[in-house]
């Protein structure tokens, strides 16, 4: 997902490459979930032939400023990206577009050409950005509900400290918040955190003026190298927890040690158990609190907040296997009696269903003769017992007394 370090080498490359060039054309694509509150050829018209003064960003938000309103804005979503053909923007998701590549990409939203033939292109493979064409940006949603930049509108550490004093919110869920500090996403979190050696439930309010000094230079640090390679995650820092986060559980290590993952403001957290220990209260909460299994849906599938890195189900014991089978037969009469499920007829439809449904169907029907066979040596023993009985009451009856014992 892009962040304020990919948003901003987008900035960037706009600003070196097209600014005072004049749209001479424009195509805007016919995607009303993507492209917001006005069709594609309002969009068109709107930009043709006005220059383009800057390029702003806020957070993961960018505006090209033109020489009169409106402007182009787009909020990245998951997967949003700017290229420049001929120029290297960003590696995050590839380098400049070539000449033999598909262009415009099918995957592109907003494409213009400028007057010394560039041309410039925003795509979205997953169309969870949005493309607005807005008077003024900074005044409405969502960049008017944005918090400090984290690079341009830094905290002070005497402000920072004293805001997350009264934030009882966990760090990790905080440094999401982009109503708090706009621009950080959930692997520069993992990251700040991990370099501050804080745990990522650890409350806000709980960190000591150390936690966070340490953590406001670590926001600092990490943002400010990050937007220095352009985003170029290959000349990310080797000690960074960012190279291997995306391992598998069991198999991710940063400097030797163990990186696990949890669920922390909704997102899945890697982070080093060893060197981000919770304390104080936080700790203690989590220790009472008993751990969650996931939920399962239809399907097997278990329930989770971060639907690409759910856990699998756990497998079902053997106890709870013979649960099950009691479960299923409770409605079974003692004497066998019980009700016959209701034959399954076969439809057209279901002539190209697996061989599966075939075995089942025998082995319901063995296990329903299985039953009755045993119920039927049940009543056979229960009645031979009720005639003895019956014949030895009759016979006392007639005699009037007790039979005497043989001498």
């Amino acid at each position: 997902m892009p962040e304020l370090p990919e948003v901003e080498a987008a900035r960037r490359a706009v600003e070196e490459n097209c600014l005072g060039k004049k749209i001479k054309r424009a195509i805007i694509a016919n995607d009303s979930k993507v492209i917001e509150g006005v069709s594609s050829s309002e969009f068109e018209s709107a930009v043709v032939g006005k220059t383009i003064v800057s390029a702003h960003r806020k957070g993961k938000n960018l505006w090209l400023q033109l020489d009169s309103p409106p402007f182009p804005t787009f909020q990245f979503g998951m997967a949003g990206a700017i290229y420049i053909k001929g120029v290297a923007v960003t590696k995050y998701k590839r380098s400049a577009v070539k000449d033999d590549d598909d262009w415009p990409s099918k995957y592109s939203k907003f494409f213009v050409e400028l007057d010394d033939g560039l041309e410039l292109s925003f795509t979205d493979k997953r169309r969870f950005a949005r493309v607005r064409l807005l008077k003024d940006p900074t005044s409405v949603p969502p960049i008017s509900e944005l918090g400090p930049d984290a690079l341009f509108e830094p905290m002070t550490v005497d402000g920072f400290t004293e805001s997350l004093s009264k934030k009882k919110i966990a760090i990790k869920a905080l440094l999401l918040d982009q109503s708090y500090i706009s621009g950080i996403g959930n692997w520069i979190a993992d990251e700040v955190l991990y370099q501050a050696r804080i745990h990522p439930l650890q409350a806000s309010s709980s960190l000591s003026k150390e936690n966070c000094a340490t953590l406001h230079k670590c926001i600092k640090e990490v943002i400010e190298t990050s937007v220095e390679v352009g985003a170029d995650s290959s000349q990310f820092p080797s000690n960074w927890i960012f190279h291997s986060r995306e391992k598998k559980p069991g198999k991710a290590f940063v400097d030797g040690k163990k990186i696990d993952f949890i669920n922390a403001g909704g997102r899945t957290s890697a982070y080093v158990p060893e060197l981000q220990k919770l304390s104080g209260t936080s700790a203690s909460k989590a220790a009472g609190k008993p751990r969650k299994q996931a939920s399962k849906r239809k399907g097997g599938k278990a329930k989770d907040n971060d639907e690409d890195e759910g856990a699998g189900d756990e497998p079902t014991s053997e106890e709870e296997e013979t649960t099950k089978i009691a479960k299923s037969r409770k409605g079974v009469d003692p004497k066998g009696r019980g009700k016959k499920p209701p034959v399954k007829r076969k439809t057209k439809e279901s002539d190209d269903d697996d061989d599966d449904d075939g075995k089942s169907d025998a082995i319901s029907e063995s296990d329903d003769e299985d039953l009755k066979e045993k119920a039927v040596k049940v009543k056979t023993r229960t009645s031979n017992k009720q005639a003895k009985t019956s014949s030895g009451q009759a016979a006392s009856s007639q005699n009037g007394k007790k039979p005497k014992r043989a001498k």
